[in-house]
């Protein structure tokens, strides 16, 4: 059996869609199993830049079966996009399935989300991810099946009704057109029904099959809606046991859990983040690492790596295996920093607070590391790099308790050191 897991071991943005393209080339089946097109993948391949948000990385290799999870909101009219798009540079997209029971984004949750982000300042990508889940687990939403019920107008029609009501009356803002958003969800549904599947059987049938199956999430550990640095955090679960959920499998069914780690840290949006840097360095960090938002464009806020991050990632997921991207990006450090436990009231935690209050007061406890100052970008063997290099690694494993199996040093695929070969 050989099913992995890939999750996010920080704020998310650190690489994912890199690595799993990577990865994809020997999987049979690559599954994105939460989130929403609020997440943003970037792929480098030869010359060309792929930015998926909601397709599973995948999909650039024709012979992997990709699928979108049940997990994942889904917005129709973002995947018609991206099918329209990658067909137009070539990219058969003939191995893409969505299932049926993945939840439908609506016009009306992009319109609340973008509202209730000016009071909240959550820092949402206003796309209406949020409170697709909310009807979700309120029992008013759709799933993707729902759509193709003889009985879904009237229900939609009454949500509808409730949804311009809950506009015009709470956040005093026009509703929409009945007949007018049907009509275009109807639309959406009729091209798309293709690729509609009962995937959680396709996803198990391929591991009882022996095939190689990758589950590849979105955002990261420390936006879990139950893990992460709550309030500002997304609406699912972007953890290792997130993709049983979410793709409709149980949970002895995985073998390995990769976490991604980029070689520093970022956020975007707003929450605590106890290593940020407001300095040259931080500024250097994201003009080396091109720290800006696939899906917003936003600059991501940019510090040192931080071990308690890392070490509480280990822990929730069950991390088997890193995978440490951007590398590179530390190349012109002379010194590096590692943070491996806070400060808080003359206290030494090691371990992730829970409360946020103390979160925002904690500061960083540093160890400095040489840096090796020299370009890494076309080292192919985990041999060849940098002494230096090689013992900031190191220091990260031990300091987390997991090792590496991939080192990125630039955004390409060719970029890419295999210590351990995951399939």
């Amino acid at each position: 059996m050989s099913a992995v897991v890939l999750v996010g071991s920080q704020w998310g943005d650190e690489g994912k869609g890199k690595i799993t393209d990577f990865l994809a080339e020997k999987a049979d089946c690559v599954v994105r199993y939460q989130g929403g097109s609020n997440a943003g993948h970037t792929v480098e391949v030869a010359s060309e830049k792929f930015m998926l948000h909601l397709i599973p990385s995948g999909i650039l290799y024709p012979k992997t079966i990709c699928i979108i999870g049940n997990g994942v909101v889904v917005d129709m009219g973002e995947v018609l996009t991206e099918l329209k798009e990658l067909q137009e540079r070539g990219i058969d997209t003939s191995n893409l399935r969505i299932s049926s029971r993945a939840q439908v984004v609506m016009p009306y949750h992009k319109e609340i989300d973008a509202i209730e982000d000016q009071c909240k300042k959550i820092g949402t990508t206003k796309r209406g991810i949020g409170p697709a889940y909310e009807d979700k687990i309120s029992r008013t939403g759709f799933r993707i099946c729902d759509l193709f019920d003889p009985g879904f107008k009237e229900r939609f029609a009454q949500e509808m009704e409730r949804k311009n009501l809950l506009l015009q009356k709470i956040y005093d803002a026009p509703g929409f057109e009945i007949e007018a958003i049907y009509a275009e969800l109807m639309d959406q549904a009729a091209r798309l029904q293709k690729y509609v599947a009962d995937t959680s059987l396709l996803v198990n049938q391929a591991i009882k099959e022996g095939k190689k199956v990758l589950f590849e999430g979105a955002q990261g550990t420390l936006l879990d809606i139950d893990h992460g640095t709550y309030p500002y955090v997304t609406s699912s679960y972007p953890t290792s046991g997130g993709a049983c959920i979410g793709a409709g499998v149980g949970p002895t069914n995985i073998s390995r859990v990769i976490g991604v780690v980029k070689a520093y840290t970022t956020r975007v949006g707003e929450g605590p983040f106890p290593t940020e840097l407001n300095d040259a360095n931080g500024e250097l960090l994201r003009s080396r690492g091109a720290e800006f938002g696939t899906t917003t464009g936003r600059a991501r806020r940019c510090g040192w790596l931080d071990a308690v991050i890392l070490r509480y990632a280990a822990r929730i997921n069950g991390l088997t295996d890193l995978a440490i991207t951007k590398l590179d990006v530390l190349d012109t450090f002379a010194t590096i920093k590692i943070c491996v436990a806070y400060r808080y009231k003359g206290e030494i935690l090691y371990e992730f607070p829970d409360n946020l209050g103390i979160l925002q007061e904690c500061v960083p406890e540093y160890i400095e590391m040489p840096g090796w100052q020299q370009d890494i970008s076309q080292i192919e063997h985990y041999e060849d790099l940098p002494a230096a290099a090689r013992n900031y690694i190191a220091k990260v494993e031990e300091l987390c308790g997991v090792k590496q199996a991939i080192v990125a040093v630039g955004p390409k695929r060719t970029q890419t050191i295999v210590s351990d070969q995951l399939f």
